[in-house]
């Protein structure tokens, strides 16, 4: 009868780069809102459905309305607060975030996010739903986060601070006015993530979907 053998554990796979300290935006870089606020606004009657199921259509829709803007910030505050579990992860991000952390790549969350909103009179705790929605969403058990790896900063200026304090070696946001931010560290690298297109900023790069960045951090030896 043969030995038994325990099998061999897997070898882990190399760091993406050494020191390698990996910073990313939430909202709508992580967390994409495209249905959600398409399905909210068709309940609260603001839009019809063939209004195309994007954040910025039904925003801009939602804008040309009598007192339009009011309305758009009351559905910020209802999307972004009460109804922040209805919320999408991006294609690609949970596999992404395994990747990192089978590879020993740091990872932060650096958000700009105000505290509170008011909805219809009532305070909401913006990020409080977004910590519960980051807890359901697995990133402090099978996305291998803790609680202590998210940033919420009240200003653009206190989040550059804080990508600056952190020393990201990358930055991945949606937002091309970030990165054009005088204040933004020279050191850090600029990577735009852009679903549905945009005009990147000098010394930037674009990405269109999760699975470029993984590919940009892990089978390119380039980057």
């Amino acid at each position: 009868m043969g030995v038994l053998r325990a099998p061999h554990p897997p070898t882990p796979e190399p760091p993406a780069r050494p020191g390698t300290l990996l910073g990313i935006d939430l909202d709508n870089t992580l967390i994409c809102y495209d249905e959600l606020f398409h399905r909210a606004a068709c309940e609260e009657g603001l839009i019809e459905p063939p209004v195309p199921p994007r954040k910025e259509a039904v925003r801009d829709a939602i804008r040309l309305l009598p007192d339009g803007e009011r309305k758009w910030t009351r559905l910020q505050a209802l999307v972004y607060g009460p109804r922040m579990s209805g919320a999408a992860l991006f294609d690609g991000v949970a596999d992404f975030l395994r990747r990192c952390a089978r590879t020993g790549t740091t990872v932060k969350i650096i958000s700009h996010k105000t505290p509170l909103a008011t909805l219809d009179g009532q305070a909401v705790d913006l990020r409080l739903a977004a910590r519960q929605w980051l807890e359901a969403k697995g990133f402090f058990s099978d996305l291998a986060l803790s609680a202590g790896d998210v940033y919420f900063e009240s200003t653009r200026a206190e989040k550059l601070t804080r990508i600056r304090a952190l020393r990201c070696t990358h930055f991945i946001d949606d937002l091309p006015e970030v990165f054009a931010e005088l204040d933004f560290p020279k050191e850090t690298r600029k990577l735009l993530f852009a679903p549905h297109g945009a005009s990147a900023v000098a010394g930037t790069r674009v990405f269109a979907h999760w699975r470029e960045l993984e590919q940009y951090f892990f089978d390119d030896v380039r980057h």
